[in-house]
C-alpha cells in the first residue's frame, strides 16, 4: 500500500508551482499517495494528486478563522502519515495534528516577521514590530515540535536550527515544466521585456512603467498577474509609460513561460524590503531557465548570487532603469547570449530536478524514525 501524504494551504491556489507542480508531483512520482487541502472548485485528481477543496471565498478574516477549521477537519479525515502544511497562519493547525500523533512538517515559504514589518495595513510601525517579534518567538517555539521544517534559503535555515530536520529546498525552477511550454510564435516588432508576479508597489511596477516612458517607444512592457490594490493599478494605468505597457492578465504558470521564451529581458525590481534583500527569487531563475536575461535590484546579495547573470539597477530609479535597458537594446547579441548562458547555468546548477533530492530524503528520514521530537 502507498503511503499516505497530505499538504494543506488555504492561501496559495491548487496549481501553485512550488506546491503541486513542484512538491505534490515529485512525491507523487516517488510512489506516495498524494493529497492536497487547498482552495479549489471540486475534488478531483490531477497528475497523481488528489485535490480537496476548500472553499475560495476571499478575506483574511474568513480565511484566518473559518477555513482552517474546515481545512483541519478534512485533515484528520484522511488519516495520513505525514502532514505538510505551507502558511504560517496554519502553525497552530500543525501543532493540533502534531498532538493528535501526526508526523507534521512546516514549509517556510518566506521570512515572515520580517515581511509583517511592511504590512501597512497591520497598522502604525511600532504595531507592526510588536506582532513581528511576537510572530518570531511563536514560530521557533512551535518549529522544536515539529517533525520537519523546510525552508527556501539559507539565512532562514540558520533561524530554525532548533529543528534537527531543517532542510533547504530552494524555490529552484523546474526544467521538465518549463520545456513543456512553447515559445510564443509572435512576430515581435521591438525590444520588449517581461515582468511577471504579484503586481504590488514594492515588486516596483510603477518604476517599470516610468522607465518604459523614459525609453519613449524603443521597448515594449509586458505585464503578468494579478493587481493587489485597485488604487495602485488606477495609478500605474495613469502613468505616461503606459502607452508603451501591455497589461495581459494572470495566466496558468505553463503559458507565463510561454511568454518568458519569447522576450527579450525578464525584470525583478523588487524594492529592498528586509523580506527582499536576502531572498532568493525563484522569478530570476525561471527567466534564466527560459534563456533570457535579467534587469534586478542591486541587493549585495543578489549581486553575489547573480553576478554573471543579470543587469542590475537601483529599484527606484526608473531613468537608470532606463538607462541600462538602452545598453541592452544597443547589444542586442551580447544580450541574447546572456540569455543562453543563463539557460545552461541553470541545467547544471539551478534547477528543481537537482534540488528535488532535499524533499524526497526529508520523507524517507521522518518515516523511518519513530521517535518523537521533544
Amino acid at each position: 500500500m502507498p503511503i499516505k501524504v497530505c499538504h494543506i494551504t488555504t492561501v496559495h491556489t491548487s496549481t501553485d508551482v512550488r506546491i503541486f507542480h513542484k512538491e505534490c508531483k515529485t512525491l507523487a512520482r516517488e510512489g506516495y499517495e498524494v493529497y492536497l487541502i487547498a482552495p479549489h472548485d471540486k475534488e478531483e485528481e490531477i497528475d497523481g494528486v488528489h485535490i480537496i477543496p476548500l472553499p475560495q471565498k476571499s478575506g483574511r478574516l474568513y480565511r484566518f478563522i473559518f477555513i482552517k477549521r474546515i481545512a483541519l477537519k478534512k485533515a484528520k479525515g484522511l488519516d495520513a502519515a505525514i502532514y505538510h502544511f505551507h502558511d504560517p497562519e496554519m502553525i497552530f493547525l500543525g501543532l493540533k495534528l502534531k498532538l493528535s500523533g501526526k508526523k507534521v512538517i512546516y514549509d517556510v515559504h518566506e521570512d515572515v516577521p520580517a515581511q509583517i514589518l511592511n504590512k501597512d495595513w497591520l497598522g502604525s510601525l511600532l504595531f507592526r514590530k510588536v506582532i513581528s517579534k511576537l510572530f518570531n518567538t511563536v514560530e521557533k517555539w512551535a518549529c522544536r515540535y515539529f517533525d520537519g521544517v523546510v525552508t527556501v534559503t539559507n539565512d532562514i535555515v540558520r533561524k530554525f536550527n532548533m529543528n534537527k530536520r531543517t532542510t533547504l529546498l530552494r524555490n529552484l525552477p523546474s526544467i521538465d515544466i518549463i520545456d513543456e511550454s512553447k515559445k510564443l510564435e509572435v512576430k515581435r516588432e521591438k525590444f520588449t521585456m517581461l515582468y511577471a508576479g504579484g503586481l504590488t508597489e514594492i515588486r516596483g511596477i510603477r518604476e517599470l512603467i516610468q522607465a518604459a516612458n523614459y525609453l519613449n517607444g524603443q521597448v515594449e512592457l509586458l505585464i503578468l498577474g494579478k493587481w493587489d490594490d485597485p488604487e495602485y493599478k488606477k495609478e500605474c494605468e495613469g502613468l505616461e509609460g503606459w502607452k508603451y505597457t501591455k497589461y495581459l492578465g494572470f495566466k496558468p504558470v505553463k503559458e507565463v513561460y510561454s511568454y518568458m521564451k519569447s522576450v527579450d529581458l525578464g525584470l525583478c525590481t523588487l524594492y529592498p524590503t528586509l523580506n527582499h534583500i536576502k531572498s532568493s527569487p525563484v522569478k530570476a531563475f525561471e527567466y534564466m531557465a527560459c534563456g533570457i536575461p535579467i534587469l534586478m535590484s542591486d541587493f549585495p546579495c543578489w549581486l553575489e548570487a547573480f553576478e554573471k547573470n543579470a543587469i542590475f539597477v537601483n529599484p527606484k530609479n526608473p531613468k537608470e532603469m532606463a538607462e541600462k535597458i538602452e545598453g541592452l537594446v544597443k547589444n542586442i547579441e551580447n544580450t541574447r547570449q546572456l540569455g543562453l548562458y543563463n539557460r545552461q547555468i541553470v541545467e547544471t546548477m539551478f534547477s528543481w530536478e537537482a534540488e528535488k533530492i532535499n524533499l524526497i530524503n526529508l520523507y524517507k528520514d521522518i518515516l523511518q524514525d519513530n521517535s518523537k521530537i521533544k
